[in-house]
């Protein structure tokens, strides 16, 4: 009975064993698995790291090309434009278009005292007829005038109780509305032209000038619109 126990016993230590060693290779195996999933953790974090590498980079790129150089962008948006402007405005001023004053009553109803214009330099005299309002340096008054072309180089006018004969024709002045009786014979020279005011009786011009001629290197420019006050705003005639 005894040995049949103890055979019994030994049997069942062996099967403890067995299942022991079964359970140490789970353990090492579960080891194994753990380590590997391990590894693959750490290489996860490690591309992860890369991942949030690469974006930084990305960011810093995108940083850089919004956050522009602030001297050089000051520089781009507001002084280049602003000069640009200026220059232009002088060239248009100096070469084109420029605004006149009117002073006095010389040319009323037409201008009246305040009125502003809008004047284009003449380059082409040519493209100066009679009738035209044109501005001018006069040397005799020492300042820039405005008034109405009468005579062209060449003509023989004369004026007969305020009206106006050029080569032998009475001119239509519909603009003169306060005439003034005046008699008096020109001959305008080549290179030169006569001005008169269209209000006559306040006008001081070629009629009361110890020189009545305008030399052509004088003439300033052609004035072309009223601007102001804009009620009045349209072009001269």
């Amino acid at each position: 009975m005894c040995n049949k126990d103890s055979k019994e016993i030994d049997n069942n230590i062996k099967d403890d064993n067995r299942d022991l060693k079964e359970i140490d290779n789970d353990i090492k195996d579960n080891d194994k698995d753990s380590k590997e999933i391990n590894n693959n953790v750490k290489d996860d974090n490690k591309d992860l790291k890369e991942i949030d590498n690469n974006v930084k980079d990305n960011n810093n790129v995108r940083v850089q090309k919004k956050l522009p150089n602030k001297t050089g962008s000051f520089f781009k948006e507001w002084i280049i434009p602003i000069f640009a402007a200026l220059a232009i405005a002088f060239l248009i001023n100096k070469f084109l278009v420029y605004n006149v004053y009117i002073p006095s009553e010389s040319m009323v109803p037409t201008l009246n005292i305040g009125d502003k214009l809008f004047v284009t330099r003449v380059y082409d005299l040519s493209k100066i007829n009679r009738g035209n309002i044109v501005v001018f340096y006069s040397d005799e008054l020492h300042e820039t005038v405005i008034k109405r072309v009468i005579g062209l180089p060449g003509d023989h006018i004369e004026i007969k109780d305020g009206v106006v004969n050029i080569n032998g024709k009475d001119i239509k002045e519909d603009y003169v509305k306060n005439n003034e009786h005046y008699d008096g014979i020109f001959d305008v020279p080549a290179n030169k032209y006569f001005f008169l005011g269209d209000n006559r009786i306040r006008s001081n011009d070629a009629r009361k000038w110890i020189n009545p001629y305008i030399d052509e290197s004088d003439i300033k420019g052609k004035a072309q619109i009223k601007f102001w006050p804009i009620k009045d705003f349209g072009s001269l005639k």
